[in-house]
C-alpha cells in the first residue's frame, strides 16, 4: 500500500483544481514561507515583505530578490537601517 502525501496548506483547497495545481502550489507556499539565508550577514533569518522585497531580521536589511524564493543574485539594496 503506498503512502499519501501530505498536502499541507493545499488542504484548504479540497476537491477542487486538480492535484497537479495543487501539488506546485504546495512546494511554492513551502519554499516561500520557510527562513532564508541573509546575502549580507549569512545569517538564517530572512523572511518576505512582499513580493519581492526581503528583510533580514539580524542586519536591519531590505533588500530585492525574487518574487517566490531568495536567491544569491537578488538585486539593489532598498534601504538599510542603522
Amino acid at each position: 500500500m503506498a503512502v499519501a502525501k501530505k498536502h499541507g496548506s493545499v488542504k484548504r483547497f479540497g476537491a477542487r483544481y486538480g492535484r497537479r495545481i495543487k501539488e506546485k502550489l504546495s512546494k511554492i507556499e513551502h519554499e516561500l514561507k520557510k527562513k532564508h539565508v541573509c546575502p549580507y550577514c549569512s545569517y538564517k533569518q530572512v523572511k518576505r515583505l512582499a513580493a519581492g522585497i526581503w528583510f533580514c531580521k539580524k542586519c536591519n536589511t531590505k533588500f530585492t530578490g525574487k518574487a517566490y524564493t531568495l536567491s544569491k543574485k537578488s538585486g539593489a539594496e532598498v534601504e538599510k537601517k542603522s
